[in-house]
């Protein structure tokens, strides 16, 4: 790793490439930028980052030495990794979701969530310093990510960690929980005393809107396999319906006023539509806007998605009186702080399953795909 001791970044330094509006209606993290004052420690100018020069399995990854580290937005701060947790996002990237719009800007880095020290600052942040113990997470369409020494997230991406956690288990929260989030908070907008059923209260993702909603003191209840019944009990739910071993349309009374739906899949959206009361919200992760645009390409899938989503919401307006939604995960500064104190007081967590090290990348994306790991898995930097 080489290192330039506090130099002053200058204009015009190459930054990443900016993607125009990307599948989730925003725009990649990157573009070129200035940081024009001078860093209060080392920088690294290049550094160790795990690279996907071409899709496909987890032999696909590699650990190069001496990527660059570009100069700083605005905007930006530079984070020293320490830990970094794999989504379900990352393995399927690397097996080729969303070609369509990443596979003309291979190499990527992979990873979305971090949690690690401030090493550098943009001119315009004012909520951070250098030294400071954060942890955040980059949007779904980043193209470089944060399997990587050095990782760059806008400031609204980060805030600083819980102070009782470790870095390892930080990493595992941002993306799960933002994603949940996005869908509770600021699209069904719950409120105390309403009822929700979270489909798939097992990943990350689900346990995570398990505890937002009983943060939000509303009803919860949630399926999943049989052995999350339990933590799903004692995060807050008032019911777990194991799937593998009950109807779920028979085990669950009532109406609710929100679905999250983790799984997608037809079935899955038909229990949840009819579970809602009207005027309640269905949230899916399992959005069609990628895989369509996978499909027939950027030209023809995207608006083939558009017109599927509004004939659904149309759709379910009329027959059921809900609003129908394709949720992601966005940036969220108010969002993330929230969680920051919802875990420092002990009320939110991600479990952590198996730790590796950065350079088992591999051996990480394996274990996680084939299912030996059921939980959360992290990587630690050495």
């Amino acid at each position: 790793m080489r290192f330039l001791q506090s130099r002053v970044i200058k204009d015009g330094g190459r930054g990443i490439a900016a993607l125009a509006d990307g599948i989730l209606g925003c725009k990649c993290a990157g573009g070129e930028g200035s940081l024009p004052r001078p860093a209060s420690r080392s920088i690294a100018t290049t550094c160790r980052a795990v690279m996907l020069p071409r899709f496909g399995g987890p032999e696909a990854l590699q650990l190069r030495d001496n990527v660059e580290v570009p100069d700083l937005k605005q905007n930006e701060v530079l984070v020293r990794a320490r830990a970094v947790s794999i989504n379900p996002l990352d393995t399927r990237m690397r097996s080729g979701y969303g070609r369509s719009i990443f596979e003309p800007l291979l190499p990527l880095i992979l990873g979305r969530d971090i949690s690690g020290e401030v090493a550098a600052v943009g001119a315009s942040v004012r909520s951070l310093t250098v030294g400071q113990e954060v942890f955040g997470a980059l949007h779904p369409t980043a193209i470089r990510g944060t399997y990587i020494d050095y990782a760059i997230l806008s400031e609204d991406e980060l805030t600083q960690k819980p102070k009782s956690i470790t870095h390892e288990e930080a990493s595992a929260i941002p993306f799960a929980a933002l994603t949940a989030w996005r869908a509770l908070k600021s699209t069904a907008r719950i409120s105390e005393g309403q009822r929700v059923l979270v489909i798939g209260g097992g990943g990350a993702v689900g346990f995570a809107a398990i505890q937002l909603a009983v943060a939000n003191e509303c009803q919860v209840v949630t399926t999943c396999g049989s052995q999350s019944v339990d933590r799903s009990l004692a995060a807050g739910a008032q019911q777990a319906v194991d799937y593998t071993a009950e109807d779920i349309e028979l085990a669950i009374k009532g109406k609710f006023d929100a679905v999250l739906d983790t799984i997608g899949g037809p079935e899955t959206e038909r229990i949840g539509i009819n579970f809602l009361k009207r005027g309640g919200h269905y949230m899916t992760l399992q959005g069609e806007a990628a895989s369509l645009a996978d499909r027939y390409g950027l030209a023809v899938g995207l608006p083939a998605a558009t017109a599927m989503l509004m004939k659904k919401q149309f759709q379910y307006r009329y027959s059921h009186g809900i609003e129908y939604f394709w949720t992601y995960m966005r940036a969220d500064s108010e969002g993330l702080v929230e969680i920051r104190r919802l875990s420092e007081a002990g009320r939110f967590h991600i479990p952590v399953d198996k730790i590796f090290l950065i350079t088992q990348v591999r051996e990480a994306h394996e274990a996680k795909e084939r299912k030996q790991i059921p939980g959360k898995v992290v990587l630690k930097f050495d």
